[in-house]
């Protein structure tokens, strides 16, 4: 499971993520898309400490410069943003580095530049995300996997993501996605985090 971090200043943006981590969290994507280059790289220095603290992994949203300056574990690139092989050359090879994708064809790109993981996406309607790609729904995810396989191919960890609600979890594992990646609800609940893990893992 992924938390995807929300708040619209520092503080609640740490809260949050501090809130996440307390109740089981082991992956955070620092997310703050209004933030101030200064500001997030301040919040990002602190972040890493926390998720040093509770040995989680420690993801930045799509900038790649700031996760090299911070060392932090890796960075989630969307679709619109530098592309994997760039990252990977200004990264190296230890640094997890994962895409967005919304269609098989995104998703084989994916695979051909070689990521560590891919979140696809979105499930359904979501307010988190501006601008949002079309629905997959659950038999977009299903027809996607199926024809992964039908085509024999390999591919990283695929993790869900878009208006994931807890009962989704099950059904999403039985389809053959890897993972959720959440912000809204656990940034609600976050005591949400334990019992999915409890559940399903």
């Amino acid at each position: 499971m992924q938390y995807i971090s929300q708040g619209d200043t520092a503080e609640i943006q740490f809260k949050n993520i501090e809130n996440a981590l307390e109740n089981g969290a082991k992956w955070i994507q620092l997310r703050w898309k209004d933030a101030s280059k200064n500001d997030l790289k301040i919040l990002a220095q602190k972040v890493k400490m926390l998720c040093e603290n509770f040995n989680a992994t420690f993801i930045i949203n799509d900038d790649v410069d700031l996760v090299a300056k911070v060392d932090a574990d890796g960075v989630h690139l969307g679709l619109e943003d530098l592309n994997v092989l760039k990252a990977r050359e200004i990264l190296g090879s230890e640094k997890i580095i994962g895409g967005t994708a919304n269609t098989l064809e995104d998703v084989q790109h994916r695979i051909s530049e070689n990521c560590d993981y891919i979140g696809l996406g979105p499930l359904r309607f979501t307010s988190t995300k501006k601008k949002l790609s079309p629905i997959l729904g659950f038999e977009g995810y299903q027809k996607i996997i199926s024809q992964l396989h039908q085509n024999n191919m390999d591919f990283p960890p695929i993790y869900a993501i878009g208006g994931i609600t807890k009962n989704d979890v099950q059904l999403l594992q039985k389809i053959g996605i890897y993972g959720v990646a959440l912000s809204q609800l656990f940034t609600d609940k976050p005591a949400l985090i334990q019992e999915l893990k409890t559940e399903f893992i």
